[in-house]
């Protein structure tokens, strides 16, 4: 066996097992869920199922999926975009300007959410949202008589609560890529006659593409299936495709139709990523 093949038997050696490991905790609940999707009946009703494409037929027939589908696309892209408007500066700091024991305790506080159970981070942002919470006591304090701040089941406040609970993704993918980045390629660029914003411009933000690309997918794909956060801040205004699709399973316990409905949002996203592939392709941010 030449030293070649050695070198690649003991690659394969070495990650065989974590792929294996991805294909059964990945493909087979989706087969499992595929299969589930096609059905009259949820596989918990002890009688016969057939097989039927009427659970996918119900989302275009029913008038609220689609808007419900829609809104859930805007709060993906809204939050990955605020994500990305707060946590790239960070990142950037992290990566080039904060060094030491200064960077060890920012990133502290970056990964300090993780920490904490998501159910009690949702919760505590309806006591600083809500009409005479913090927000709201803050500014009766400094301007006294102003009109009350409730931003508790609105919008914003869901808005709010998901890039709280996201950002940190953005902020460590982005930080990985400036990371990579030789501080000699923009040393050269300023030798040459550069402006700051000319640097950032052509050098710095092309070559960390792939982490803010990272850090989108890493949002944009769980955030359009959440409902943690739209139904506790949101209430009656926060209802999601995501809502609609954890009522199926937990509240109606029609299966079929909520497997249908996750095939259906895994499928459109999967579109978008699809149109995004070729722009993306160009610049050389993706292979």
């Amino acid at each position: 066996m030449s030293p070649r093949q050695r070198q690649i038997r003991a690659i394969f050696s070495l990650t065989a097992p974590a792929y294996l490991w991805l294909a059964v905790t990945i493909f087979l609940p989706l087969s499992a869920m595929l299969y589930c999707s096609v059905l009259d009946t949820s596989p918990l009703v002890p009688k016969p199922a057939h097989f039927t494409l009427a659970n996918y037929a119900a989302f275009f027939q029913k008038s609220f999926y689609l808007p419900l589908t829609w809104w859930s696309l805007q709060l993906g892209f809204w939050t990955t975009l605020f994500c990305f408007l707060i946590g790239y500066p960070a990142a950037y700091a992290l990566a080039k300007k904060v060094k030491g024991r200064w960077r060890e305790a920012l990133f502290l506080l970056i990964v300090l959410p993780f920490w904490s159970n998501a159910l009690v981070r949702i919760f505590s942002w309806t006591m600083v949202l809500r009409n005479g919470g913090l927000i709201d006591g803050l500014i009766q304090w400094i301007i006294p008589g102003a009109p009350h701040i409730n931003l508790l089941f609105s919008y914003p406040a869901v808005i709010i609560g998901l890039v709280h609970s996201y950002l940190p993704y953005m902020i460590l993918t982005c930080y990985i890529s400036l990371q990579a980045i030789d501080d000699s390629l923009m040393e050269a660029a300023r030798s040459l006659g550069a402006e700051t914003w000319t640097v950032f411009r052509r050098v710095i933000f092309p070559l960390s593409l792939p982490g803010v690309l990272s850090g989108g997918i890493l949002i944009f794909v769980p955030v359009i299936g959440s409902f943690m956060e739209p139904r506790i801040l949101g209430g009656p205004k926060g209802v999601t495709l995501g809502i609609s699709i954890e009522e199926q399973f937990t509240v109606t316990s029609n299966w079929p139709l909520g497997a249908a409905l996750s095939f259906t949002m895994l499928a459109i996203v999967l579109l978008i990523f699809a149109l995004l592939y070729v722009p993306l392709k160009k610049r050389g941010v993706m292979a």
